[in-house]
């Protein structure tokens, strides 16, 4: 009660603030026996459910992001723009003219692909990039460097003004395992690069929120909890903690300093794409503290603060009205659980008038 009373202690401040009655009860703590004042603006006692949230920082932006290299050495002369989202068969940038191509696959080229090396599942990921984009043919796809492979290479080199050499290298194709989104280009057009130079930083193409999540509040992610996500001109969406992080890590200040706290991270896919293109676009995510299922409920500013101490609500039945003592409970929605003798569902209670 005392964590609760925490949590809504600003709330039943400024409840009491507006709502100034203060009643007091005979010495045994019961019912205040019935009134015949005015009859207040009523709300009526209602059964739901209701959840505590917590709201925490966060930020709009996109999965996988990683850093890729380049196996040429050269002159920059071309570098996909920030934003653009670069599919199977399309150049990422050009050095001397020449492209480096994304094709798709979890596997990095780490060899020479030309005929006579050994069979290997790096071949059969070259061999179904080529099929995807039209250069089949006879080709079998599977792990073997054949004669038709080499044709096949040779006529995708030749549409992309690369030398019809019949292998592939790092200096021609990155494999990645879907299409990417450019976040940052590391090198300008004109710059010099060599092999093994950071080129771009890529990520996936889903939106997600990721959420530093101070270590302290780690208990309210729970990986396939639902959320709900306030986004930049008040766009909310649900969402799913899809990924809680079980390592911390130190917070950083502004200052780029140890802040002194620790985070794990925390990431959520959302239900629907949001119509905001910005990213690291700051959110507001709404976690989940606690939820109690059917019970009692009131607006929070029905409760009047007891001169004695405590919580009450204002039962009206008819023209009279009686103070009844309550136990509250989780809040959620502008409503709070409460408990008290003789009160049930379908009761009104005063409220402020509007």
């Amino acid at each position: 009660m005392k964590k609760l009373l925490a949590r809504g202690g600003v709330a039943l401040l400024a409840v009491a603030a507006t709502w100034t009655a203060l009643v007091l009860f005979d010495g045994d703590g019961g019912t205040a026996p019935p009134s015949r004042q005015p009859v207040p603006a009523t709300a009526t006692i209602i059964r739901q459910d209701l959840v505590d949230t917590k709201t925490v920082d966060g930020a709009l932006t996109y999965s996988g992001e990683r850093l890729l290299t380049s196996g040429a050495a050269g002159t920059v002369t071309w570098v996909a723009a920030e934003g653009t989202v670069i599919r199977r068969g399309r150049p990422l940038l050009k050095i001397d003219r020449k492209p480096l191509v994304l094709m798709y696959g979890g596997l990095p080229l780490y060899r020479e692909l030309r005929q006579g090396v050994t069979q290997g599942p790096d071949v059969e990921q070259l061999e179904r990039n080529l099929k995807a984009l039209g250069y089949g043919g006879s080709l079998t796809v599977d792990e073997r460097f054949s004669y038709a492979t080499y044709l096949a290479v040779r006529q995708w080199q030749d549409d992309l003004g690369l030398p019809r050499t019949g292998w592939v290298d790092a200096t021609q194709v990155v494999f990645v395992p879907a299409a990417v989104r450019v976040t940052e280009a590391k090198v300008d057009v004109g710059g010099r690069v060599g092999p093994g130079r950071a080129v771009l930083t890529v990520s996936g193409i889903r939106r997600l929120v990721h959420v530093d999540l101070d270590t302290d509040d780690q208990a309210l992610a729970r990986k396939g909890a639902r959320v709900a996500v306030k986004l930049p001109g008040g766009e909310r969406i649900g969402g799913e903690i899809t990924l809680v992080g079980t390592v911390a890590r130190s917070a950083r200040s502004g200052q780029g300093q140890d802040s002194g706290e620790t985070t794990v991270d925390v990431d959520i896919t959302l239900n629907k794409t949001p119509r905001t293109k910005l990213d690291q676009a700051p959110v507001d995510v709404e976690l989940e503290s606690e939820r109690h299922e059917d019970v009692l409920a009131v607006p929070v500013e029905a409760l009047l603060a007891l001169r004695e101490g405590g919580f009450g609500v204002e039962v009206v039945e008819g023209s009279a009205t009686r103070i009844v003592p309550v136990e509250i409970g989780v809040f959620g929605g502008g409503k709070v659980e409460i408990g008290g003798t003789g009160l049930v569902e379908g009761m009104q209670v005063g409220v402020p008038a509007t």
